[in-house]
């Protein structure tokens, strides 16, 4: 169990913002509907525009090379449609790991429901729902999702566990967590499964700025937040473990599991590509 903190009056603490004894906000807020809608219109604006261009230029290629038909038209037509409405996104945000033209403009990306980075099946999933609901409908179903929908998500957002957050300076500059060297052996066992997405994200960012707190306020805010983690945790930390300690392994241990997992990922997606390009038993390559 994590000490007691000494005695004072529990405070109230939502999910998304937490204010500190000192006044000070853990922000962990969504982006805001009117700022979503202009990094999309930005971001929709280059691929539309990308779109347009390139199928006048691949048309009018096809038309000169002597090959022209309606059915090889239909083709260059649909694959620049496909590259634009599907592999451009899907890219850009891998790539860029959240973040896109627009976004840079705005100061936001996009990240999963406990602030962690996206992964490849949530750009594919947030990618082909953005080809109905911004495409399709020129944006409108997604602006109505934002803005009914906690956090302003887009029906992307919502199957893919992902929204959008305000790119907070010094947020991504901030040191890396590392993992307490008393608490390594617990940490490697306990089962972190539980612990709520929301919470780890309000945790991480505590952690990354208590230096900068006052003391008190800054260890009413440990024991507050262990607190709310420790019934997630099983077994629970050793008696006597600085709460900050503890929210630090936890979040670590979480955070290493998480790398095994898509480090996984991408070996077997590096496998599957390898097989593709393989060729059949028994063919032999050209000469």
């Amino acid at each position: 169990m994590v000490d007691e903190p000494p005695s004072s009056s529990e405070r109230m603490m939502t999910p998304e913002l937490m204010i500190t004894g000192e006044a000070v906000a853990l922000e962990v807020a969504p982006a805001s509907v009117g700022v979503r809608l202009l990094s999309g219109a930005i971001d929709y604006s280059i691929y539309a525009g990308g779109l347009f261009l390139t199928s006048i230029g691949a048309v009018a290629l096809v038309e000169t090379s002597g090959f022209a038909s309606d059915a090889l038209v239909l083709v260059v037509l649909s694959s620049m449609l496909a590259l634009w409405v599907v592999v451009v996104p899907l890219a850009v945000e891998v790539l860029s790991r959240g973040r896109s033209a627009g976004r840079l403009v705005v100061g936001t990306r996009v990240v999963r429901d406990d602030g962690g980075a996206l992964r490849l099946r949530h750009s594919l999933v947030r990618v082909l729902l953005a080809s109905v609901e911004i495409w399709s409908f020129s944006g409108v179903v997604a602006a109505v999702a934002c803005v009914v929908t906690k956090r302003g998500k887009r029906l992307g957002d919502l199957l893919a566990g992902t929204y959008v957050v305000r790119d907070r300076p010094g947020t991504r500059d901030a040191a890396p967590l590392i993992m307490p060297p008393e608490l390594a052996q617990w940490a490697g066992q306990a089962d972190l499964r539980a612990l709520p997405g929301d919470l780890a994200l309000v945790a991480r960012t505590f952690l990354q700025r208590a230096s900068t707190m006052r003391p008190e306020a800054r260890q009413h805010l440990a024991y507050q937040l262990a607190a709310r983690a420790e019934p997630y945790v099983s077994p629970p930390p050793p008696p006597g473990t600085n709460p900050e300690r503890f929210l630090a392994a936890a979040l670590v241990a979480r955070r290493d599991r998480e790398l095994f997992l898509e480090l996984r990922d991408r070996r077997s997606d590096e496998r599957a590509l390898h097989a593709l390009e393989e060729l059949p038993h028994e063919i032999a390559p050209p000469r």
